[in-house]
């Protein structure tokens, strides 16, 4: 059975990996779309710059232009000079309102006329210059180039607020970023779905994997599992039913080691008893072997728990889950079952002066009657043997929500709340336990409820005393 568990184990670790695998893909279609946005962006800036030389090359045509649009100086003195703007400079100032300007300076950089910020602007050479100022929250680029006119030597100046690099930042907002970050978003959502909805049948394999009962070792349906993961399954399937022969293979030798026990064990259980009763109440004749009666009861001791070990083991190979799904369930009259638990027990209790009392509601179920009789022999076969002289057993069973319970509860000794899980195993007695118990009585009976698809419930009895085992079934 450990192999089953490694198996379902790797198999859930396996098919764990989907959202990984998830999250792996994402990325891997996610990431080409966002670099894809970065090229973009890279690719307007680029263009941007160019069209930014371009302005440029556009100013420092103007300057010409506007020294020739000096058509004479002032009337008088102070007064501007007179200006007929050049159709390509009026052009310029009308398609950019607020943002294109010009002025004509002396030498000493005094505005002649035009906009009077761009007073003191005086290039240092013949040739243009061209900077970036900024004013008022706008970045202007500027050209200023010394011309002559009828002027005489005047410095032209020309300003443009419309630089398509400081539009840049925004344009890359709006029109680039922006709408590939909802395009990005709206794929993650489109892709994730589409994921899932390819990984739906691998998520299923994984689900189902994950409800099977550990004793469940049944192949699974290949063909309802996508063509990728077949041979997944395939191998899994072949796990199961290497783990499957080989537990067949241990349940039938031990059944068939406890069948082929039961004859000669209770034959000598029957001689050793004839002996016992023989040596208590007959004087051994002179002359004949004679055996101390402390060791016939010990004898007579060792044959009955033997005996039960052969009984219990081959009740335990027939109570295997995977050995009961073929065959069909029956109503079974819960009331009746502890009645006669009750009366299989009763010599054995008032021995021990042990008030062995019935609490039934008549209440049935589905189920196996001779798995649940056997149930309930092992629960009051454990409670008689370890409840002390002159305590209390009490069997019950009646109807509860969505089905019915079996009970039995006593007053004895009971078991330490961390050691409950510990005596369902097989063959585990508690530390400083007394009497013939072979340890699998309650292991007997939770693989009885496993195949009821229910478990059995161990808590303290009434009064925090004792220990009440309790089988919920449907």
């Amino acid at each position: 059975m450990k192999l089953a568990f490694r198996a379902r184990d790797r198999a859930t670790s396996a098919l764990g990996m989907t959202s990984g695998l998830r999250r792996r893909l994402l990325v891997m279609l996610i990431a080409p779309l966002l670099l894809l946005a970065l090229v973009n962006a890279w690719v307007d800036y680029r263009s941007a710059d160019s069209v930014a030389v371009q302005q440029d090359q556009k100013l420092t045509a103007l300057i010409p232009l506007v020294a020739d649009s000096v058509i004479s100086g002032p009337a008088m003195r102070g007064e501007s000079p007179v200006i007929m703007l050049a159709p390509a400079v009026d052009d310029f100032l009308n398609d950019r309102p607020g943002y294109a300007a010009y002025a004509l300076l002396d030498p000493d950089g005094k505005v002649l006329h035009g906009e009077p910020w761009l007073a003191g602007m005086v290039p240092a050479g013949p040739d243009a210059e061209v900077h970036s100022e900024e004013r008022l929250g706008v970045t202007w680029r500027i050209v200023s180039q010394r011309q002559q006119t009828v002027l005489g030597e005047v410095v032209t100046v020309v300003a443009d607020g419309s630089d398509p690099r400081q539009q840049w930042l925004r344009a890359i907002v709006l029109k680039v970023l922006l709408p590939n970050l909802v395009l990005i978003v709206a794929a993650a959502f489109a892709v994730r779905w589409a994921v899932g909805l390819a990984l739906k049948p691998l998520l299923e394999l994984k689900e189902a994997v994950e409800r099977r009962s550990p004793r469940d070792l049944s192949a699974i349906d290949e063909s309802a599992s996508p063509e990728e993961v077949r041979p997944l399954v395939d191998s899994l399937n072949r796990l199961f039913g290497l783990v499957n022969a080989q537990a067949e293979s241990q349940r039938r030798f031990i059944a068939d080691a406890a069948h082929q026990l039961r004859t000669p064990l209770a034959g000598l259980q029957a001689q050793v008893e004839a002996w016992g009763q023989q040596a208590t109440s007959t004087p051994t004749p002179r002359g004949t072997l004679e055996l101390p009666v402390e060791q016939v009861q010990k004898l007579r001791h060792a044959t009955r728990r033997t005996s039960q070990l052969a009984n219990q083991l081959l009740a335990l190979s027939r109570a295997d889950a995977r050995g009961m799904q073929s065959q069909p369930m029956e109503r079974v009259d819960l009331k009746a079952l502890c009645e006669d638990a009750l009366e299989a027990h009763l010599d054995a209790a008032s021995a021990k002066h042990i008030d062995l009392g019935l609490d039934a509601a008549p209440a049935e179920v589905m189920g196996y009657e001779w798995l649940l009789r056997e149930l309930m022999a092992n629960l009051t076969d454990n409670a008689v043997k370890y409840t002390p002289e002159g305590g209390t057993i009490t069997l019950r069973c009646g109807p509860v929500a969505d089905g019915a319970f079996l009970e039995v509860e006593d007053d004895g000794p009971g078991v330490a709340p961390e050691l409950r899980s510990r005596i369902i195993e097989r063959f585990y007695r508690m530390p400083g336990t007394q009497g013939e118990g072979t340890g699998l009585g309650l292991a007997i009976a939770e693989e009885i409820a496993r195949v009821h698809r229910s478990h059995l419930h161990l808590d303290a009895g009434s009064g925090g005393r004792g220990l009440k085992a309790t089988v919920f079934l449907g």
